[in-house]
């Protein structure tokens, strides 16, 4: 008997029968058996997708096989950080007697486990040492992984003796959940050394794949998230391949800390926070320039490309959201309120709002394409523990627009969207990549429809030479999307814009248009933004830039600083010609040194600091010196003015 699989480059492989990941990983050669963590399986017959497995596994015969090995980038981390977190735990459990574990999963740029220590046990940074010294003894100990299926009621009991009752409650939970026609009938658990934890795996074949390891912070978080139940104590750590990996990943977030919007904001007098209002940014006069400037930047690019800005209530009768779909669909994410016995909702997005806006009138074939667009407020209802800054946030808003236009100008108007974000992004050289995301699990619309709006997403793409990368499964519920990705100057990436097809919503708000054969004819629908909101817009150029914003938008473009009181005079005279040119100048007038002006405008991050005295004031010039540049020499107002301007 013997086993085929196939290889990526299509070969196939026969193996002998019961054949593992590591057979196969050897019979390809000895580089790869040594360097092999997993084994990526899937089957062209089975509905569920590709699999990680481990290497000791018995691999199906017929099976399409990629090997995974550190070189594998995400997928190969995620399984040490994985394997990382058993290490912790199996630490932990050492350190501090009594102590029960519940989960461990491996998270983006790290992993953590939680845990509850017994009575009068607490655990804080100053405990990290200890516990990375005794994690690093199992990582050189080269501790095999070992998996083992056993019965449930075996494994259950295991756990109940050792008085370890999350994972009682877990494969409780398990048994509850199954399929009743399939019954579960065996757990898997591994076991590293000392260590066994009920896990579906996989794993590296030895805990000395985690070549660096660094544990980072503790927090609290409720039992399964339910603020009812016990609160556990999570620790946070990260782990690479390499000590030199580590590092670097270190000093990006030392330098993501210093760029940290949250401390640029208030620090550079944009934005502060309240607990009056959680999730809200308090904008001062300087961010507020900074948030009208991409209002009027959507405004002015918007007018030249035909879209007319309508403004649309902030709150809506229920059924508005029911006829949407989204108050089934997303109502535990809205605010909601009673008004004279009618159940209303905050608005979470604008376009069904647009949508009955364009049912109000009647409209011709001859209007279409109608593009509308709207700086609208928007209110979500995030949990306070996801909040972040202006990253993730109950109050914003977003530079929305919809186009209503025909099946024959859809492929024109995608087009028109995409060359608007090329041209948004230039202002801010931001490099961009784009994700074409296909048709979700849950969905509406039947496949005819999907097919015709993915195909007419991918035309537009093609036909303008744009490369793209395929993101399957991850649509909106109602079509699919092209979405719009930049890497950051710490080399994270972002999704900015995003533009949906949606032939769904037209069909629920029942809209038509009057064709040329003066029969009625549905619309299809358009979701267009590029900035996405105006807040996390600006949390992530703050970040990107390090609060050194482009000299068009930041907020003070230059401070006049005269070099002494007696020069005050002269110095509002250079303020006031530069104000009337169009430019944003500050004067700084105060009994105080020059020196002292000028280290407090390079700490603000004021692109140009005019210093005047006699030499200025007799020669009508100013002494230009740039942030982080130093002086560049004198320049008359008028040529500083049209350079600055320019």
């Amino acid at each position: 008997m013997t086993v085929t699989v196939t290889l990526p480059d299509g070969t196939a492989l026969g193996l002998a029968d019961g054949a593992t990941g590591a057979d196969a990983a050897a019979a390809i050669g000895p580089g790869l058996a040594r360097a092999a963590l997993a084994i990526e399986v899937s089957h062209p017959e089975a509905e569920e997708g590709p699999q990680l497995r481990d290497l000791s596994r018995a691999l199906p015969d017929g099976a399409h096989v990629s090997i995974v090995t550190a070189k594998s980038g995400e997928q190969a981390l995620q399984l040490i950080r994985h394997d990382a977190a058993h290490v912790l735990a199996a630490a932990v459990m050492e350190l501090y007697e009594g102590v029960k574990i519940s989960i461990g999963p491996p998270i983006a740029d790290g992993f953590y486990y939680d845990f509850e220590f017994p009575d009068g046990t607490t655990i804080s940074e100053a405990d990290f040492p200890k516990i990375e010294e005794r994690m690093r003894a199992h990582v050189k100990a080269a501790e095999v992984f070992e998996r083992e299926d056993v019965p449930v009621a075996s494994a259950r009991e295991r756990f109940v003796q050792q008085g370890q009752d999350y994972k009682v409650e877990l494969i409780d939970d398990l048994i509850a959940n199954a399929d009743s026609e399939h019954p579960l009938t065996t757990v898997s658990l591994y076991t590293n050394g000392p260590f066994t934890d009920l896990c579906r795996g996989p794993h590296a074949p030895t805990t000395k794949t985690v070549g660096a390891l660094k544990l980072q912070s503790v927090a609290g978080a409720y039992w399964r998230g339910d603020s009812e139940r016990t609160m556990l104590t999570r620790i946070y750590g990260t782990a690479f391949f390499s000590k030199a990996e580590l590092e670097e990943h270190l000093e990006r977030i030392e330098l993501a800390k210093a760029r940290d919007h949250r401390k640029l904001g208030p620090e550079l007098g944009l934005f502060t926070f309240s607990d009056i209002s959680p999730g809200a940014a308090f904008w001062l006069p300087a961010g507020t320039s900074v948030w009208n400037a991409l209002v009027s930047l959507s405004r002015e690019m918007g007018a030249e490309r035909g879209y007319q800005e309508v403004k649309t209530p902030l709150i809506y009768d229920a059924e508005l959201w029911k006829t949407s779909g989204h108050w089934g669909k997303y109502r535990q994410n809205m605010f909601t309120l009673q008004v004279e016995g009618r159940e209303m909702g905050v608005k979470p997005m604008n376009c069904p709002g647009h949508a009955h806006l364009f049912s109000l009138q009647r409209h011709s074939y001859r209007e279409l394409p109608v593009r509308y667009s709207e700086p609208g407020l928007l209110h979500r209802n995030e949990a306070s523990g996801v909040l972040h800054g202006l990253l993730r946030v109950r109050h914003f808003a977003q530079d929305d627009a919809h186009i209503f236009c025909t099946e024959e100008q859809v492929h024109d108007e995608v087009k028109g969207c995409l060359e608007m974000a090329f041209a948004t992004y230039a202002l801010f050289d931001f490099d961009v990549r784009l994700e074409l995301s296909t048709r979700p699990e849950q969905r509406i619309g039947d496949d005819a429809m999907w097919d015709r709006a993915e195909g007419k997403l991918m035309s537009a793409l093609e036909e303008q030479g744009l490369s793209y990368e395929l993101n399957p499964g991850d649509g909106a519920f109602y079509g699919p999307k092209i979405d719009m990705h930049m890497t950051d100057s710490l080399g994270r990436s972002w999704q900015l814009g995003t533009v949906q097809l949606d032939y769904s919503m037209p069909e629920r708000f029942e809209l038509t248009y009057t064709g040329a054969d003066n029969q009625a004819h549905r619309p299809v629908m358009i979701h267009r933004a590029l900035f996405g909101s105006y807040e996390r817009f600006i949390g992530i150029m703050l970040e990107h830039y390090a609060g050194e914003l482009p000299l068009w938008l930041t907020p003070v473009q230059a401070i006049v600083l005269p070099v002494s009181d007696r020069f005050n005079g002269y110095a509002s005279t250079v303020a006031e010609e530069l104000r009337s040119a169009g430019a944003r100048i500050e004067l700084d007038d105060r009994s105080e040194s020059v020196g002292r002006k000028i280290r407090e405008a390079e700490l603000r991050k004021i692109p140009f600091m005019l210093v005047v005295g006699d030499r200025e004031q007799g020669e009508k010039t100013v002494s230009v010196r740039e942030h982080r540049g130093g002086d560049t020499g004198n320049e008359s107002v008028k040529d500083f003015g049209e350079r600055l301007l320019r």
